[in-house]
């Protein structure tokens, strides 16, 4: 299955750095794929937004192929229980953006402004046992379809940042904890065929 095609399924119109950093490929090589992608007719790039897209032939190559490899991997059947386990996690993680991104003052809900360190030490140590927990997850999904491992670092990579002081690597880049869990969902979806707003 062709990385790329399927970034651009599960992140939408985006540029070359997202597409490497979902495949974890070399810009050059995201690059030189793209090209021959649509060449092929399959992606599209968009001057206006300076993005790449899917095509329609390109979302039902991607899904044709995502199809065979679930089907490869023992069906729809075999992917349910690990991705309820990530359903479980998901409005958790959606809350813990909240808490870093907004606190209470005094009765009143506020932008967090990070000035409070013991407030985000703790935000950051609830985000840390989540990890370990989704971590759990990911291996769970990655032993029906291996590729869903990638996930793993990803989240690993953005929280080290985040406890290193580049405190956006939480919920507020294109790189973040966030960002990359959502990817996720978005490529839990696509990969079962289910539509984003289904249920």
């Amino acid at each position: 299955m062709s990385q790329v095609l399927h970034a651009l399924r599960c992140v939408g119109t985006t540029g070359l750095t997202r597409v490497a950093a979902f495949t974890g490929l070399p810009e050059s090589d995201v690059e030189s794929e793209l090209i021959d992608l649509a060449v092929a007719g399959l992606v599209t790039h968009h001057r206006d937004f300076g993005g790449w897209a899917l095509t329609e032939p390109g979302k039902a190559a991607d899904a044709e192929r995502t199809t065979a490899e679930l089907d490869a991997a023992g069906g729809p059947t075999a992917l349910a229980g690990p991705f309820k386990d990530f359903l479980v996690l998901n409005p958790e993680l959606l809350d813990l953006c909240t808490a870093w991104q907004v606190r209470t003052v005094n009765g009143t809900t506020t932008i967090n402004d990070h000035t409070d360190t013991a407030y985000d030490q703790r935000v950051l140590g609830l985000f840390t046992d989540f990890h370990h927990r989704a971590v759990a997850v990911i291996a769970g999904l990655a032993a029906v379809v291996p590729r869903f491992g990638r996930y793993e670092s990803r989240l690993a990579d953005a929280l080290a940042r985040a406890k290193a002081g580049e405190l956006d690597y939480l919920a507020d880049n294109m790189a973040s904890f966030h960002t990359v869990w959502a990817e996720l969902h978005e490529d839990l979806l696509a990969t079962q065929g289910i539509s984003r707003w289904h249920g």
